[in-house]
């Protein structure tokens, strides 16, 4: 194991210890280290010797290959906590990332769907005789979601023991293990009860597992399936899949919340936002749609 490597597992168990971040976190920082590695190398260089223009070569060379803004802000911000630990724990006697500008980001909205569309969405999945324990699962799934504003991480790692149908609340882990109950509504309790009644014990070929919403193969399931299953039911339902996200519905829970009068710091808690300013984004979505609105009825519009 070469010394870089040796360093960025040290940096990478220190941010997991120190600051409790989250495991996807902790792995696409990995990622972005090893590509800094990679470009050190072929500058002679290793992370210890490596200077500011050895890394302003490096980003410059990942824009250049079409790297979006928030890809490059994202790997800056790894290689600038590489460098104060290093310098922290006198691996270094400077910090190189210091002069680095971070990128100019966008200040893009969430993707956002109106109540009617997330309406068909849910009505997507099949539930009529002969049930379909797959399409159970995803419409149990995507009423779990959208009553609770889940991040898909959060809603594929639920376990039987995270929810109580009697309370109606789910228990989340969230980033940073950080613990939070949300109310599910009685739309997505019946639609879990359902599900577990006719749909679950069809799942479990391998035998009993304690995940929530197990795959096809009785396992857990990847963010990239249910990723995959939101496109598949946003075709049936006729929704331009262009327009959408993993977090599509998450985006329209806090959205359709802040239309309807709900209070920001309500809505924070419920999304386990650890800054009011991440939540106050969806402020903005329901302005621009309330402006929309406007525009389309108002006779001086």
């Amino acid at each position: 194991m070469s010394q870089d490597t040796v360093l960025i597992e040290q940096f990478l168990d220190s941010l997991w210890l120190e600051r409790n971040l989250a495991e996807n976190t902790v792995q696409s920082y990995k990622l972005d280290l090893q590509a800094l590695v990679k470009s050190l190398q072929r500058q002679e260089e290793t992370i210890l010797s490596a200077q500011t223009m050895h890394l302003q070569d490096f980003l410059m060379q990942r824009v250049q290959e079409g790297y979006k803004a928030t890809s490059s802000a994202r790997l800056l911000s790894a290689i600038r906590r590489l460098y104060q630990y290093l310098y922290r724990e006198k691996y270094r006697e400077d910090d190189p990332t210091a002069p680095l500008a971070s990128p100019k980001l966008p200040k893009n909205l969430p993707k956002d769907l109106t109540e009617n569309q997330v309406e068909a969405l849910l009505q997507a999945p099949s539930t009529a005789e002969p049930i379909d324990p797959v399409e159970l699962r995803d419409k149990a799934m995507l009423e779990v979601l959208y009553a609770t504003g889940l991040r898909v991480s959060e809603l594929v790692g639920l376990e039987i023991n995270d929810v109580s149908i009697r309370q109606g609340v789910i228990r989340i882990i969230g980033k940073g293990n950080k613990e939070r109950l949300v109310p599910l509504g009685e739309e997505a309790i019946y639609w879990l009860e359902y599900y577990f009644k006719y749909g679950r014990d069809d799942l479990l070929k391998e035998g009993p597992v304690d995940v929530l919403f197990p795959s096809r193969l009785g396992k857990k399931m990847t963010r990239q399936t249910f990723w995959h299953r939101i496109k598949y039911y946003a075709i049936l339902a006729e929704i331009n899949v262009e327009a959408l996200s993993p977090h599509v519905l998450r985006h329209a829970f806090a959205t359709h919340l802040l239309n309807h009068g709900a209070d920001l710091r309500v809505v924070q808690m419920l999304l386990g936002h650890s800054s009011l300013s991440t939540t106050q984004i969806y402020t903005h979505v329901a302005t621009e749609r309330l402006k929309k609105l406007h525009q389309q009825h108002h006779p001086r519009a």
